[in-house]
This record gives C-alpha cells, sequence and structure tokens, in this order.
C-alpha cells in the first residue's frame, strides 16, 4: 500500500480518534516525513530493520540546536512517531515491521534548573508599583508558583475565574482535565490585576502597549520573556523560565511533606516516573541519615 497515504491515515488517526493536539499531529508528520525522506520508503515494505539503523545513525549524527551532537531525546521523538505509525499499522492488520522492534535510545537522567527558596521570593516581589502591567507580572508568578501550571495552560485561562473558589480546572496535555489550587497570595494578585483593568478582553493575561482597545491574549513567548525580565530585576543570574517556577512548586510541596502521587495529579504528569525526578533533590533527611548512623563501629 502506498506509504504516503498510509501516513495521512494515521495522522487523521490520532487527531481525530486519540485527540492528540494539532501541534503533535505536525510534529509526527515532521518526524515521519523526515524518516520517509531519509528512507525513499514508497511502500510499507520499505520500511526495514536495515533503513531503521541506517536512520538512527543518520539522526546520531546530525547537529542538534547548540551545534553539538542531537540529543538523544530528539532522536527518540522520531522513534516513537514511527513505532506508533508501525503500530496503526498493526491495529490494521497492515504487514509491516513489527513496532517493538523499535528500542528508544537510553538518555541521560534529566536534570533540574532549580532557584533557591529566596531566589523565588526575589522574583515574586520584582515587579514594583501598582501600573497594570507590575500587577499582571506579580499575578503571572504568583498563579505559577500556586498552580503549577504549565505556561501554556496559563497562557489559556480567561477573565471567568472564579475567586470566590480555591481551585480551578485546567485542560492541559492530551486534552486532560486535572484540578489545581489558588492560594490566598495567588486570588488576592489576580484580583488586584483584574480591577485595574479597563478593557473587555476575555483572556487572563493580556499584553498592555499594544493600543488595541482588546489586547491580545499572552503568549507562551510573552510569558517567558515576562519571567526573564523578572528574574534580571531580582539580581538572578541563573536562566529562569516559566518551567523553573513549575520546578519549584514541585519541590516545595515534597520538601513540605506531601506525597509522590499527590503532586503527580496536580503537576498533571501521565507517568509517576516523570515526577520521581523530584525526588533527588527533595531527600535532604538521607543527609541526616548518614550522618547519624554512618561509621559508627570504627575505631577512632
Amino acid at each position: 500500500m502506498d506509504i504516503q497515504n498510509l501516513k495521512r491515515e494515521f495522522l487523521e488517526y490520532i487527531e481525530i480518534t486519540k485527540g492528540r493536539s494539532i501541534k503533535t499531529v505536525e510534529n509526527y508528520d515532521h518526524y515521519l516525513t523526515r524518516f520517509l525522506e531519509f528512507s525513499k520508503a514508497r511502500d510499507v515494505a520499505d520500511v526495514s530493520e536495515e533503513k531503521l539503523r541506517e536512520f538512527r545513525l543518520w539522526l546520531n549524527r546530525q547537529a542538534g540546536t547548540n551545534g553539538n551532537m542531537m540529543k538523544r531525546k530528539t532522536q527518540n521523538y522520531y522513534l516513537i512517531a514511527l513505532r506508533a505509525f508501525l503500530k496503526f499499522l498493526a491495529k490494521r492488520g497492515i504487514k509491516a515491521l513489527p513496532p517493538e522492534h523499535i528500542e528508544l535510545a537510553k538518555v541521560p537522567e534529566r536534570s533540574l534548573d532549580l532557584i533557591t527558596a529566596n531566589e523565588l521570593e526575589r522574583l515574586m516581589k520584582s515587579p514594583v508599583g501598582n501600573g497594570v502591567k507590575e500587577l499582571r507580572d506579580r499575578a503571572v508568578m504568583e498563579m505559577f508558583f500556586s498552580t503549577g501550571l504549565r505556561v501554556s495552560e496559563l497562557c489559556a485561562l480567561d477573565t471567568d475565574l472564579d475567586l470566590s473558589r480555591d481551585e480551578l480546572s485546567v485542560r492541559g496535555k492530551g486534552d486532560k482535565v486535572r484540578v489545581v489550587f489558588l492560594s490566598p497570595t495567588a486570588k488576592a494578585s489576580v484580583s488586584a490585576y483584574l480591577k485595574a483593568r479597563k478593557d473587555m478582553a476575555e483572556a487572563l493575561f493580556v499584553r498592555h502597549s499594544t493600543g488595541k482597545k482588546i489586547p491580545s491574549r499572552l503568549t507562551p513567548r510573552s510569558i517567558e520573556n515576562i519571567i526573564k525580565s523578572c528574574a534580571i530585576k531580582a539580581g538572578i543570574t541563573k536562566k529562569v523560565t516559566p518551567h523553573v517556577i513549575r520546578h519549584s512548586f514541585a519541590t516545595d510541596l515534597l520538601e513540605n511533606g506531601a506525597d509522590l502521587r499527590s503532586v503527580q495529579a496536580l503537576l498533571g504528569h501521565a507517568n509517576i516516573a516523570t515526577t520521581q525526578i523530584y525526588t533527588h533533590v527533595t531527600d535532604k533527611h538521607l543527609l541526616d541519615v548518614h550522618k547519624a548512623f554512618h561509621g559508627k563501629k570504627r575505631v577512632k
């Protein structure tokens, strides 16, 4: 069967049946197209173990965004897309390379970009003043730290937020809905920001320098620039992004006794293995255990 038609059917399948986002569909299209162009495959039978091996070698020798070798994690994105495509073919009863023959590359353990509690506090206090922009920036950061939202989830919030309640539902990755919670500080910051606004825009966080009657919704890039600017004002030399505040949200909960399953639910992680990365920076009690019990029987 013509592999281009099958690819189109697969992309339609993951969008309609599996409910993947348009961005995910576009990414899968990109990864599969690159493989098909490299392998020159026109038929399912052309997707062989030999072509797969050659493609993996080719990927491993491609330059990444920093000029070095393409990261293993990025290489795996191509393999995950191809494996999903082969699973789709198997589901359709089309004889092709078995998807289990695709083994992902081992990736280094993910490291966390963290800021200290003192740096976090300075970051929160960096927007000084009661102008609408300063109130907005303060509300953005308080919302991040209170809820642990992803930047795309924060951008999607609207002004119909019910500040009389301590919780709200958000739609995250995979179109999954979860509940997040608002601290008194976050609610107060958002309330002050909304009171200062004179526009009728639907979005919760908007641009305020465009001169438009209805300002546009802030994009993830705009939010990233706001956080970066606030970090500079706070005198923080590390790279600070919305995801860094999300990390701070998670580690703060774990350091104060929250269990890993609860943090997983609050972050919206599908797999607890993703959440477990935070345990490496929160096991501070292990130092006390080491000091209390290590080497006690050695002769002084």
